[in-house]
């Protein structure tokens, strides 16, 4: 009862000045016209008297929930904190021109889709399944791109993700995209939450000297787990490539290899993933879903309830009540006097 009176609320209280309007049915008599004269030396009828009673609180109650469907009476919405499993995951999304190629290299012809095409159809299964998660996410291409702060709105997340298969610019900015998806974790003070960004790319890039340092501190005071998912293009080099001739072995001929050496030197726990088709991609997804069921505090989201519709029905039925038992006064009314005159 304590909970009920605490999130009940209006929105015109002041028409609530009204309710003692409700009284009118216990002190009104309205005159009617009788056909007997007086019924002060008849015997006291319990029982009419208890149905003159009955509705009189019937039509106050009618009065009262009136008012207060007038006034816009309901129940306050707010939020619960409740303690589940899943992770605080920032989306860094490439969206450089090839992430506009199928995986076969080419542009999507026929029943094909492209790798953006792709990661936008599974990661929306992958997110929408992950209720409890905060979810943000950062673009990059040529300069990183915020898109959206870590949030536990589903449609706020599904309207993101419905953007990633926009045509992007040439280049891949992949440090910087880091650097602002890291940034993401800056106000989240949850102590028990785990921390995420997931990267899906098809390419790298070199990373500055001086990016590569901001990121390693960066990382030493706030760590987080990386997942690469790689969307490997057909007849592209791999993550786990090493060429056969070791002067090509350089971060400017083979980026992805080199990449993935930089992630882990980071000192935090790191994961990639190849995929060369949808349902590798999938199949990542799952994995990652598995690996991140890490205890988490997250905020549960009650609408408001409006008691309008509820107290509109119930003046109604009463209404309707009324309505019966003043055509039966009347029927039996006239039934009496046809008795009495004939």
């Amino acid at each position: 009862m304590t909970f009920l009176w605490s999130t009940l609320a209006v929105d015109l209280p002041y028409l609530l000045l009204l309710a003692p309007l409700a009284l009118l049915p216990f002190f009104l008599r309205p005159r009617q016209v009788s056909d007997w004269p007086w019924l002060g030396t008849a015997q006291a009828d319990r029982f009419s008297d208890t149905v003159d009673i009955v509705l009189r609180v019937l039509g106050c109650l009618a009065l009262l929930a009136l008012v207060l469907c007038m006034a816009g009476v309901h129940l306050k919405g707010g939020t619960i904190q409740k303690l589940g499993s899943g992770a605080h995951m920032v989306l860094l999304i490439d969206r450089s021109s090839s992430m506009n190629s199928s995986f076969a290299g080419r542009m999507p012809t026929g029943q094909e889709e492209s790798k953006a095409a792709a990661a936008k159809r599974l990661l929306k299964g992958f997110a929408g399944e992950r209720e409890q998660d905060r979810i943000g996410m950062v673009a990059f291409s040529t300069m990183p791109l915020y898109v959206l702060p870590l949030t536990d709105k589903p449609e706020a997340v599904d309207a993101a993700i419905n953007a990633i298969d926009r045509p992007g610019l040439s280049y891949t900015d992949i440090g910087r995209g880091l650097a602002m998806a890291l940034s993401e974790f800056d106000n989240d003070n949850d102590p028990l939450a785990s921390r995420v960004i997931f990267l899906v790319s098809d390419g790298a890039a070199v990373i500055d000297m001086r990016v590569q340092n901001a990121l390693k501190k960066a990382l030493a005071t706030r760590p987080v787990s990386l997942y690469w998912l790689f969307l490997r293009t057909a007849g592209a080099a791999g993550i786990w490539d090493a060429p056969s001739d070791p002067d090509k072995d350089t971060p400017q001929a083979m980026p992805e290899r080199h990449l993935d050496i930089f992630f882990k030197s980071l000192g935090i726990n790191y994961r990639a993933f190849e995929a060369e088709n949808a349902n590798d991609v999938a199949a990542a997804l799952g994995e990652i879903d598995k690996l991140e069921k890490a205890p988490l505090r997250y905020t549960e989201h009650i609408p408001r309830t409006d008691l309008s519709g509820y107290l509109s029905g119930l003046v109604a039925l009463i209404l309707m009540v009324l309505l019966m038992v003043h055509c039966a006064q009347r029927v039996v009314g006239a039934g009496a006097t046809r008795s009495a005159n004939g």
